[in-house]
């Protein structure tokens, strides 16, 4: 923390470092928390897609929204159709996230516009099951809707990015 009281990042924007439980959610400072994604990381999509998968797997969608939030923000520009493919995927792990922490409606919005991202790349780019991806998100947004304030288990509605 800075002299305003502000938590700021080595560069000077502001970044909290309160402690994150499994979902992204801040918890009080000097608590246990799970340790975050850094950011910034420029990866292989086949290991963006790996981790990405071994966080949602461990029912941690946030930090899998990170991690393809980083290929999506570093996509280079020779590849820059794809980056709509990266934010989608981003999306998705998000709306899971949010329909993890309860908000049924926002998870729901979310794993919608997710999934129209991701249907614009039919195929499998990298291996990514786009088809089933997008199938999994609408019948996830659907089950969701009208869902109020009841949390899925996020492990058990992770998705399987690659087919």
């Amino acid at each position: 923390m800075n002299r305003t009281g502000r938590d700021r990042d080595e560069e000077g924007r502001a970044r909290s470092a309160r402690p994150r439980d499994g979902l992204g959610r801040p918890l009080p400072y000097g608590e246990a928390g799970v340790e975050r994604q850094p950011e910034g990381v420029v990866r292989t999509p086949a290991v963006t897609v790996r981790e990405a998968q071994r966080l949602l797997d461990s029912g941690m969608p946030f930090h899998a929204h990170e991690v393809l939030e980083d290929a999506w923000k570093s996509c280079p520009e020779q590849r820059a159709g794809e980056r709509e493919l990266w934010r989608g995927l981003a999306q998705l792990a998000v709306g899971l996230t949010h329909a993890a922490r309860g908000n049924a409606a926002g998870g729901s919005r979310l794993l919608l516009r997710g999934a129209d991202r991701v249907a614009a790349f039919g195929g499998r780019p990298y291996g990514i099951d786009t088809p089933g991806l997008v199938a999994w998100a609408r019948e996830l947004a659907g089950r969701l809707e009208g869902r109020g304030e009841a949390a899925v288990d996020p492990a058990a509605e992770a998705p399987r990015l690659l087919g």
